[in-house]
């Protein structure tokens, strides 16, 4: 007997024409230009955080800050990966907000010496240092 040949599309041996460039899509054929134009995928950008890696679209671009590419590399900066930082992909510029969002927690921390309120016998409300300068006075 003679073996049958299998008919089928010569579409998937034929290598596909592709003069833009374009990301391949889910049906191996380049992505239309317009969805490629419309997603901004013709646009780069870097991120020094992640090595210099490149992000294709703005889309990608703003996922990838919490992927792990980004999170290793405020890791290895020892900066915490929060929403302070979404938008900064310079080392510099992570490390220079860092400092001041340290700056900032300091001032905000709370001081027991000047934050603890003390109430007298007649019900006066006063910082802790006021009420025990007062109580050594004999004052109080």
């Amino acid at each position: 007997g003679e073996e049958e040949e299998e008919v089928g599309d010569d579409d998937d041996d034929k290598p596909v024409f592709n003069p833009l460039n374009l990301p391949i899509g889910w049906d191996g054929r380049p992505m239309p230009f317009w969805l490629y134009k419309l997603n901004g995928l013709g646009q780069e950008f870097k991120c020094e955080i992640c090595g210099n890696y490149s992000y294709w679209g703005r889309k990608n671009f703003e996922r990838h800050f919490q992927e792990w590419r980004h999170a290793y590399g405020m890791k290895c900066i020892r900066i915490p990966n929060t929403a302070h930082f979404k938008e900064i992909t310079k080392i510099e510029d992570a490390i220079n907000l860092y400092e001041k969002l340290q700056k900032e927690a300091e001032n905000t921390a709370f001081r027991p010496e000047q934050e603890i309120e003390c109430e007298d016998s007649d019900g006066n409300v006063m910082s802790l240092r006021a009420f025990e300068d007062l109580k050594r006075q004999g004052l109080i």
